[in-house]
């Protein structure tokens, strides 16, 4: 997928799906909604301890990325939706096995149905699995199996707006701390910057070495 999220994009991503299938009458949400959503205690694995300037950094890649916009409607105060339907074409069952798995992590086909009854009802784990097939055999998979671990009874899917998850939560890796998951992200995007920075500062020591080179031709 050309896309890639990073941990905080995938909560605010999921957590604006959530609240539009949950809560439609509070939607789309403002940066103190959104923030509340993204660091709430339920339904929510990993649980983050966001504040709103890393919510607001996470919004602005979201929305140069198209999957996020400030709504039109949004009155004296700012709110924001995200563009997934538009986007991907999704359906409200797509829309809710999507949220489920950016707002939980990887999870079973029971897992889904059962969690995902809040945003849309399915009648049996038939349908899911039907959903998940439809999501996976796109031209470009939103979703992937992950095979059946030791220890597991069965596989379980994963969105790929992230990768491909290398470990879940049932292996025996220890994973990273929400706050050092934010600090590896935050480390991320420094060095990237520091980065373009320095590519820059070779752009412009080119550009003055042309310019030099052109004025010695008239002197």
């Amino acid at each position: 997928m050309d896309i890639m999220l990073n941990d905080i994009e995938v909560r605010v991503l999921g957590s604006l799906i959530e609240k539009e299938l949950t809560t439609p009458e509070y939607y789309p949400l403002s940066l103190n909604s959104l923030t509340n959503a993204c660091n709430q205690k339920s339904n929510r694995d990993p649980a983050m301890n966001l504040l709103e300037e890393e919510v607001v950094r996470a919004l602005d890649s979201l929305r140069f990325k198209q999957l996020a916009v400030l709504s039109a409607d949004g009155g004296r105060v700012p709110k924001y939706r995200h563009l997934m339907a538009e986007k991907f074409g999704l359906m409200p069952s797509e829309q809710a096995i999507i949220c489920e798995l950016l707002v939980r992590g990887t999870q079973t086909v029971g897992e889904l149905r059962t969690r995902g009854e809040r945003m849309h009802p399915f009648s049996d784990l038939a349908a899911v699995e039907e959903v998940l097939q439809e999501l996976m055999a796109r031209e470009t998979p939103l979703i992937a199996l992950i095979p059946r671990q030791p220890g597991q009874k069965e596989g379980r899917y994963a969105q790929l707006f992230s990768g491909i998850p290398l470990s879940n939560e049932n292996d025996s890796e220890v994973r990273p701390e929400p706050a050092r998951q934010r600090v590896m992200a935050e480390n991320e995007r420094i060095a990237k910057l520091e980065a373009d920075v320095t590519m820059l500062h070779a752009e412009v020591a080119d550009l003055r070495r042309v310019i030099d080179e052109f004025k010695k031709q008239f002197e």
